[in-house]
């Protein structure tokens, strides 16, 4: 039986509740009271991220409710994972019926859009008003089962890319924590020289195959005691290439080859493609032909602007086979291959990365230069070493760039269903 759609106002199907935020004095980080979210920074995939407390909370969700942002940008959506206080620049939307909350999370996601006519309507801050959320129009279906099974074949495909968003996140940690173990803390080494890892044994994250690969006597250096055997080197005596992409003459094209700029890359597999812009096929090859091209294996770091000392490890393929990157960043490439994985984790260090944002202080033109990147110290042990380390992280990063791939589809399959499905265009069942 085809199911009959009618056309609700959002208030006739949730209570709107308008967030407000407590008196700062109340905001604290120790854990106390409930979690506070402010508005859209503190947005992740599909839960906030939790950052700050408050210990007077005014405005409270509950686990389940939907969070939407009211001010710039307006529309985002996520979903209270817990009870918590929501700021001024959110509304709690609260189904009247539980069972209707996933499928209204996608009729408001799919409205997104349609919140850029409040932001251009010139008020100071874009605020979406009560008024303004009560009065959306929604299209819905008469019967409860086409919602829940509208709201399941999304649902489905958005956990799965969620599943794979906390599955790389494990993934990453435990990468980070491999390389501070062996290039940090020096782990393998204090436990040759206490005794605790002989010949033959196996301890945790150290096989016993790699016993010999790290030495059981620590030295001096200008980073302080290092593995005996290990260097500290000026990066640039270690890179084959240190290169900057070029923006074309008029700027990014509508189609070509993609470009990537910080606003591309969050992080280690992560990547933006709502924001891709593109760089004509003839001026790409220009950009190859001086080795300006992102390889597989390549160290992308930001070296200029809001995003100076972000930057990234480039998986071939991901996002794509072939691709640029503009004036903001550079490339680097270093000349033993099995170096790459173990340059990002060295660079993506704490300190390493405000020495980074040090050098945009010393230079005479706003942003890092080339000769700055090239004096960075660099810890480099052996090249047995440095292939280990390589294998073992390669794992982990491997899957975490097919994970990655894995979400670019799910995620381009529900941007396709949503709107079909949400509007009655396509009805589950097969029904037309």
């Amino acid at each position: 039986m085809k199911t009959e759609w009618r056309m609700v106002k959002l208030i006739d199907v949730v209570e709107i509740v308008m967030g407000q935020s407590p008196p700062g004095s109340t905001y604290n980080e120790a854990g106390i009271g409930l979690p506070f979210f402010q508005g859209v920074r503190d947005f992740n995939y599909r839960y906030p991220t939790l950052r700050v407390f408050c210990s007077a909370p005014t405005r409270i969700a509950k686990p389940g409710d939907i969070l939407l942002s009211v001010r710039a940008p307006i529309g985002r959506v996520n979903v209270a994972d817990r009870e918590c206080v929501a700021g001024r620049g959110l509304a709690i939307i609260r189904p009247h019926a539980p069972s209707d909350a996933r499928y209204i999370e996608f009729l408001l996601r799919n409205l997104e859009s349609s919140w850029d006519v409040v932001e251009g309507s010139g008020s100071v801050f874009g605020n979406a008003t009560r008024q303004d959320i009560e009065s959306l129009s929604l299209r819905w279906p008469t019967r409860e089962s086409e919602r829940r099974d509208i709201a399941h074949i999304l649902g489905t495909l958005d956990d799965k890319i969620n599943l794979n968003r906390r599955m790389n996140e494990t993934l990453e940690e435990m990468a980070r924590a491999l390389f501070t173990s062996w290039f940090v803390d020096y782990d393998p080494v204090h436990a040759k020289i206490d005794g605790r890892w002989r010949r033959g044994e196996s301890l945790p994250s150290l096989p016993a195959d790699l016993y010999d690969l790290f030495p059981a006597r620590m030295t001096e250096s200008e980073l302080g005691e290092i593995p005996e055997g290990w260097e500290i080197r000026p990066l640039g005596e270690c890179l084959s290439a240190l290169v900057s992409g070029q923006r074309p003459r008029g700027g990014a094209v509508e189609s070509g080859v993609p470009s990537i700029g910080a606003e591309n890359i969050i992080g280690l597999g992560r990547y933006n493609f709502t924001s891709e812009k593109y760089v004509p096929v003839d001026f790409f090859a220009k950009l190859k032909a001086r080795g300006a091209d992102v390889r597989n294996g390549d160290v992308l770091l930001y070296k200029d602007g809001a995003h100076i000392g972000r930057k990234t490890y480039f998986d071939h393929g991901f996002p794509h086979s072939e691709c640029a990157v503009n004036e903001h960043v550079f490339i680097l490439r270093m000349q033993e291959p099995a170096a790459q994985r173990h340059l990002f984790f060295w660079l993506d260090q704490p300190w390493m990365t405000r020495e980074i944002v040090t050098l945009n202080s010393n230079s005479a033109q706003p942003g890092i230069n080339q000769t700055g990147v090239r004096g960075l110290p660099l810890l480099l042990p052996p090249t047995s070493l440095l292939e280990a380390f390589d294998r073992m992280a390669g794992a982990m990063t491997d899957r975490i760039f097919a994970n990655c791939h894995e979400s670019q589809t799910l995620g381009a399959m529900r941007d396709a269903l949503l709107p079909k499905l949400v509007s009655g265009e396509v009805q589950v069942g097969g029904c037309v």
